[in-house]
């Protein structure tokens, strides 16, 4: 979403460089081969806690760096049976097993997010524990949310918000936003699109340059991986929200652990395929474990693009 263009001098310079590093050194190449160890199989988390709502976990375990992965392979790394346990300090409960051909999670009716309460994971699996820890704080409300068509496309645009950042630091923010209705504009009809709400790339950030102001911001429409939508893909209307639209903003904050985890995983994805980034790992809150257990606390703003 962010990557720019590359400065004239670099957009020559870089391939001159390689091109003439490949002649200098094509008559003495070696085949190399590299054996690299296979990591040991962990388990992976990926936990939530929503304000006023149910915790659900999704379990999996680690695949091999060149494995294929594809909706068929996947299977084969969802862990069933564990036993999940969740507990706010006052319930404790052990999660129960939802299982279908879409998604298979571990969920609790027992319990639902309160602001202000410290959460606690436990999960045994295969001889394995792991466990995790988050806290739920309160949300941060928006002042106010539009959409505004970009330049001088009429009908497409972005979501566009206002907020007034509390003058205590340490808040860590995370933008979601789906559409809900279908409308007619013109000779355009929208369509129920987004059946949950998704994060679009640069998605989180914090207030450690913004504590205690008040500013204008603005969201393009994200999209889920390898999405078939007829607006994603190469089509002009990728990214943006179109006028008819009805958006629902779920704005939430969260900790630092999980500010951080969600920050380094969108860096990975955007430099997915560049050969001058370096890989590095993203560390998250699960203790024996790779993934991410959160609280968020959570409000709501509807939009219509109009």
């Amino acid at each position: 979403m962010k990557q720019r263009l590359e400065k004239l001098v670099r957009k020559f310079t870089i391939p001159f460089v390689f091109t003439l590093g490949g002649l200098l050194w094509s008559g003495c190449e070696k085949n190399i081969t590299l054996n690299i160890p296979e990591a040991e199989q962990q388990l992976v988390v990926e936990g939530y806690i929503y304000e006023n709502s149910f915790p659900y976990v999704f379990l999996t375990k680690s695949s091999p760096f060149f494995s294929e992965l594809d909706s068929a392979t996947l299977q084969k790394y969802v862990v069933r049976g564990a036993k999940v346990i969740i507990s706010d300090g006052l319930t404790t409960d052990t999660m129960a097993e939802f299982d279908s051909m879409f998604v298979h999670l571990y969920y609790s009716l027992n319990m639902t997010g309160v602001v202000g309460r410290s959460y606690s994971l436990r999960i045994e699996s295969e001889g394995k524990v792991v466990t995790a820890s988050t806290y739920l704080p309160p949300a941060i409300a928006l002042d106010s949310t539009w959409w505004k068509p970009d330049g001088n496309k009429d009908s497409l645009g972005f979501a566009w918000a206002h907020l007034t950042d509390p003058d205590t630091l340490g808040n860590y923010y995370r933008w979601f936003a789906k559409r809900i209705s279908h409308y007619t504009y013109g000779d355009h009809t929208g369509e129920q699109k987004d059946s949950i709400f998704i994060a679009p790339l640069g998605s989180t950030f914090e207030d450690r340059f913004i504590n205690g102001k008040s500013f204008d911001f603005a969201y393009n429409r994200g999209q889920l991986a390898n999405s078939e939508k007829a607006d994603d893909g190469d089509s002009d209307e990728r990214g943006y929200f179109k006028k008819g639209d009805t958006i629902v903003v779920k704005w939430c904050t969260y900790d630092q652990a999980n500010y951080r985890f969600w920050r380094d995983a969108e860096q990975q994805i955007q430099s997915n395929g560049n050969p001058f980034s370096n890989p590095s790992p993203i560390f998250g809150n699960i203790d024996g474990g790779l993934g991410i257990f959160g609280g968020y606390g959570v409000s709501y703003d509807t939009i219509i693009a109009r």
